[in-house]
């Protein structure tokens, strides 16, 4: 039985599993019937692939540690920078994920073209939120730039004029995780609400 921490969606942890089952079971045997993929396909795939290492670190640290024959804790081994703050991006992002869906909810933040999420109804805002709802989405953005540049660094064949490419990628995955009724932007610059 699995256990999962409470700091983690488990819808996003579930999808994170599928992607993970679904890498994995196809790695050992011959590969039939294999269809090539166009680029966007591959990218989406290389950053789904970046979003599963993250994610099994993200368990690993929240759950793993060593006691000593003495009984003492022994801290873990240092993660590489780029590594840690990209899992220290995803934490807090899955942290502040029900105070963003709900936002999202009332209308008042969207999925940008960018990858980001923006403030789409200022006006919604009570004043006495304004600077938490502000934080947040900067808090947001900034984990999800993080999480872009990993995906860069960790891929061989990426450089930084490939930015662009990620951050549409990254905003084609998250208009799909959308929930009916988000608002959306499309690649052209139009919101809409996700059907």
């Amino acid at each position: 039985m699995m256990i999962m921490p409470r700091s983690i969606p488990s819808r996003w942890f579930l999808q994170c599993i599928l992607v993970w089952s679904a890498t994995t079971v196809g790695c050992g045997g011959p590969l039939i019937g294999v269809t090539v993929v166009d680029e966007k396909t591959a990218l989406e795939n290389q950053v789904l692939g970046t979003y599963q290492e993250l994610t099994q670190e993200v368990l690993l640290v929240a759950s793993v540690r060593y006691i000593d024959p003495d009984g003492k804790l022994v801290a873990q081994p240092a993660l590489p920078p780029g590594k840690e703050a990209a899992i220290r991006a995803m934490q807090r992002s899955a942290f502040n994920k029900d105070d963003i869906d709900r936002l999202k909810a009332e209308g008042i933040l969207g999925e940008n073209n960018g990858g980001g999420i923006t403030i789409v109804a200022p006006d919604k805002i009570a004043p006495e939120r304004q600077t938490f709802v502000t934080h947040l989405a900067e808090e947001e953005n900034t984990d999800r730039d993080v999480l872009m540049q990993r995906v860069l660094e960790t891929n061989e064949k990426f450089t930084q004029q490939d930015m662009p490419k990620v951050k549409r990628t990254f905003a084609a995955l998250n208009r799909d995780r959308a929930r009916p009724g988000d608002l959306v932007q499309r690649e052209d610059g139009q919101w809409i609400r996700k059907p």
